[in-house]
């Protein structure tokens, strides 16, 4: 591979620095010395300003979808599941966690930015999903006023 392919390649492996180079607020140097690319560092910049050329502008997840909260959630019934993956289906009235549920037009892209506002307000998710518009994290009890603003804010305008 060349040094463009390896640079790009190392960046999509860190979503962060991929949507930091989106939003124009990367410190390319820095950047460049944090990934494990092999080749002079004034040259992995080059690099990773040209992908930032090629990249789509960073756009937030659209308008704030209305936001609720619903607390008692367990195992149980997939049938009655707030949220199921896997073998885990989680309903209401079986335990002590809570669902956190955004309408909307919420995609793939509103969830990885309400997963990394939760991380950065040190909300522990139990469980995330989206799908047909909405999106669901489920964290602890004592959690959820916490992580309801973080979702909030994640899809705010």
């Amino acid at each position: 591979m060349t040094l463009a392919a390896d640079t790009r390649e190392a960046v999509r492996r860190h979503p962060f620095l991929y949507d930091a180079l989106r939003a124009d607020v990367l410190n390319y140097s820095a950047a460049a010395r944090f990934l494990d690319v092999d080749g002079e560092t004034d040259s992995v910049v080059a690099a990773l300003r040209r992908f930032a050329d090629d990249l789509p502008e960073y756009e937030r997840p659209g308008d704030s979808p209305p936001v609720s909260m619903q607390s008692g959630l367990g195992e149980g019934d997939p049938a009655d599941a707030v949220l199921a993956v896997g073998d885990l289906a989680l309903v209401p009235d079986e335990g002590s966690l809570t669902a956190i549920t955004a309408g909307g037009d919420a995609d793939a892209a509103a969830l990885r930015q309400v997963l990394g506002r939760l991380e950065t307000a040190e909300v522990a998710v139990e469980a995330a999903a989206v799908g047909g518009g909405s999106l669901v994290v489920v964290v602890g009890r004592r959690d959820g006023p916490d992580a309801v603003r973080a979702v909030e804010d994640a899809l705010a305008a």
